[in-house]
């Protein structure tokens, strides 16, 4: 089977960064489509999904605004879940996307809630 383009980049950034993965640090990985947008907090040690927020829940679904909107509002309901559990350092995975757009934003918004990557 030969690997696409996407599938290799999304391969060398989350294998990067399992290796620099220590026990103090949680891996943030984030998922986009066309419509939502989604991300959990991952322990890759423990390998078990810690933390998660989409656009496609049930509170989310009703708000009618623009996708860059709806990312800026998924990453503070993370970073809000993030902070009652006391998760401050993470690693930003972003996978087979590059790092603009709704990606961007949604990075930009962690970090002025509090998050540190």
């Amino acid at each position: 089977m030969k690997l696409t383009a996407a599938i290799r980049r999304k391969f060398r950034v989350r294998n990067k960064l399992k290796k620099i993965s220590n026990t103090d640090r949680l891996r943030l990985s984030i998922t986009r489509s066309t419509k939502n947008i989604s991300a959990q907090i991952i322990d890759d040690k423990k390998q078990v999904t810690i933390l998660s927020a989409s656009s496609n829940e049930k509170d989310m679904r009703s708000t009618k605004k623009s996708k860059i909107d709806i990312s800026i509002l998924v990453a503070e309901k993370l970073a809000k879940k993030a902070q009652e559990k006391n998760i401050t350092s993470i690693y930003f995975d972003r996978g087979i996307y590059k790092y603009h757009g709704r990606v961007k934003v949604f990075a930009e918004t962690l970090r002025k809630n509090g998050m540190k990557f």
